[in-house]
C-alpha cells in the first residue's frame, strides 16, 4: 500500500535503543527540558513531537510504575490536551477530549474535503481509511480484514446483536450491569422474534471466581450467546475476559464484549482475549475525535454476521460490509490516526499503569475515610483509572450537583437498582494537586454533609 497523509500522521517510528550509560536522573533530565518546552507552546509540533517521542525512548527498560509517578514524564502530555483548567473533568469515562494534535488533523482535513468533496472526500481520503484500519487492527492484535471503523461502542455491538442468526427460544446471556442500550438492544429483539435475554446479578464488587462461576450457573443447552463488559462502566470492574471468552467457547456459546472502557485504557491484545466479537469506542481513553469506534469480528464469523445497515452482499467475508452508512467524514477517521500516535508514543503500558496512579492518588485517602464507600475493589487486576463512590445518605445526584456547583468538579452519577454513587474517571492530562482538590471536597461532604 502506498504511504499517504495519513500514513505519515500516525508513523512514529521505530524506537531506538537507549543510550549508553543512559540512567534514570539522565532520563529526568530530558524529560525536564522537554517538559518546560512543551508547557509553554501553543500547539504540538514537529519538534515538541519528537522529543516527546525521545522521552519515551528514555523510558524504555524503566518500569512502567516508576514512570507512572514522573510527573516531568507527563508534563507534555498533559499539554497534549488544549482543556479547561478552570474547571476539573472527572467524567472521562464518558467521552474524553481529543489532543489538540488530533483536533488540527480533524479541522485540516476537513477544510480539505471542503474544497472538493466529491474529489478529495471520495477519491483521496476514503482510500486513507485503509491505514487507519491497519493501525487499529496493529494495536488490537488482529488482522486488518478482521478491523471495522464504525461510530461509537453502540454500533459496533449493536451490529452483532442485530446481526447474529438466532431463532425464538435461544438465550442471549448478559449482567445486569452493562451498558443499558445494550441491553435495550437484546430485549428489543426479544420482544420482536421470540429469543431470551436474561441478566445475571454480579455482586458489587466480584471476584473474577465470582463472575465465571455465575456465568457458568446460569449457560443452558439453549443459551447461545454471552455478552459482557470487558470493564463495566458503572463502577470500573475489570470482568475477567479471557475465562468468560473460554467458557463461552466450552460451552457452544459466541462470547460479544462490550471494550467500551477498555481499549486504550488497559494493556492487553485482542488474541489474549479469544473472543469472537469485541466493539469499542476511541473517544473515551483512547482519545480520537468524538464519534468513532471500532468492531472486532473474528474472522470465521464475518460471513455469518448480516450487516447493521444493508449490503449488496450480505453474507460477504468482506469486513467493510459493516461499514456501509452512506455518506459520512473520512476525515474524523483519518483523525484517529494522530490519538493512536500520542498513544504510542505514552505507550499502552505506562499508561495503564498512570491511570492506576492517578485513581490511586485520590481513592487511598478516601478509601480511609469512614463516611465514603466504594463500589469498587482498587487492586490491580480488578480496576485501573476509574471507580465509583458513595457517601451514604446522599443522593448520587445531589452530590455530583454540589461538586459542580460549588468546586466545579465534573463527575458522573449512578444509580443502579443495587447500588448507587459518582463514577470518578481522571485521565493522563489530569493533575494531582486537581485530584486533591476533589480530595478535600470530598472529605468535607464526608465529615460534614451537604450544606443545607
Amino acid at each position: 500500500m502506498s504511504r499517504s497523509p495519513a500514513s505519515d500522521s500516525c508513523s512514529s517510528g521505530s524506537p531506538s535503543p537507549r543510550p549508553p550509560g543512559s540512567n534514570r536522573r539522565s532520563f529526568l533530565r530530558a524529560v525536564g527540558g522537554a517538559a518546560g518546552a512543551m508547557a509553554v507552546s501553543t500547539s504540538l509540533t514537529p519538534r515538541l513531537w519528537a522529543r516527546l517521542r525521545r522521552q519515551s525512548q528514555l523510558a524504555e527498560g524503566l518500569d512502567a510504575k516508576a514512570v507512572a509517578t514522573d510527573e516531568a514524564f507527563w508534563l507534555p502530555v498533559q499539554d497534549a490536551y488544549p482543556v479547561d483548567r478552570s474547571l476539573l473533568n472527572l467524567n472521562n469515562g464518558g467521552v474524553s477530549p481529543s489532543p489538540r494534535q488530533a483536533q488540527q488533523a480533524l479541522r485540516r482535513m476537513q477544510d480539505f474535503a471542503n474544497q472538493c468533496p466529491s474529489r478529495n472526500l471520495w477519491r483521496i481520503q476514503e482510500p486513507q481509511r485503509e491505514t487507519v484500519r491497519q493501525d487499529l487492527a496493529e494495536l488490537f492484535g488482529a488482522n486488518a480484514e478482521e478491523i471495522a471503523i464504525c461510530r461509537n461502542a453502540t454500533e459496533a455491538l449493536e451490529t452483532v446483536t442485530f446481526g447474529l442468526d438466532l431463532k425464538p427460544g435461544d438465550v442471549v446471556l448478559s449482567t445486569n450491569q452493562d451498558y443499558p442500550r445494550m441491553i435495550h438492544a437484546w430485549n428489543q429483539r426479544a420482544q420482536r422474534e421470540g429469543i431470551e435475554f436474561r441478566q445475571i446479578s454480579l455482586p458489587t464488587p466480584s471476584t473474577a471466581e465470582q463472575t465465571v462461576e455465575a456465568f457458568a450457573r446460569a449457560i443452558t443447552p439453549q443459551t447461545k450467546v454471552l455478552h459482557f463488559c470487558h470493564v463495566i462502566n458503572l463502577t470500573g470492574q475489570i470482568l475477567p475476559v479471557r475465562e468468560l471468552c473460554d467458557l463461552a467457547r466450552s460451552r457452544g456459546c459466541l462470547s460479544l464484549v462490550d471494550g467500551a472502557h477498555a481499549f486504550g485504557h488497559l494493556d492487553f491484545r485482542g488474541t489474549d482475549l479469544g473472543c469472537d466479537f469485541y466493539g469499542t469506542s476511541l473517544h473515551k481513553w483512547m482519545s480520537a475525535p468524538f464519534g468513532t469506534g471500532m468492531l472486532y469480528v473474528r474472522k470465521e464469523h464475518i460471513e455469518s454476521v448480516w450487516p447493521l445497515f444493508a449490503h449488496e452482499h450480505p453474507r460477504s467475508e468482506d469486513i467493510r460490509k459493516f461499514e456501509q452508512i452512506g455518506t459520512h467524514p473520512c476525515p474524523l477517521v483519518l483523525s484517529i490516526a494522530e490519538a493512536i500516535k500520542l498513544h504510542r508514543q505514552i505507550g499502552p503500558a505506562r499508561k495503564e499503569a498512570r491511570l492506576r496512579s492517578l485513581r490511586d492518588h485520590w481513592a487511598g485517602p478516601l478509601s480511609r475515610e469512614p463516611g465514603i464507600r466504594f463500589h469498587t475493589a482498587l487492586e490491580s487486576e480488578s480496576s485501573c483509572g476509574f471507580a465509583t463512590i458513595e457517601v451514604p445518605g446522599i443522593e448520587a445526584a445531589d452530590l455530583a450537583s454540589h461538586l459542580w456547583q460549588k468546586h466545579r468538579i465534573v463527575v458522573s452519577p449512578i444509580r443502579h437498582e443495587e447500588f448507587q454513587g459518582i463514577r470518578v474517571s481522571s485521565h493522563v492530562y489530569t493533575l494531582r494537586p486537581e485530584l486533591d482538590r476533589f480530595v478535600r471536597a470530598m472529605q468535607e461532604v464526608a465529615r460534614e454533609g451537604l450544606p443545607a
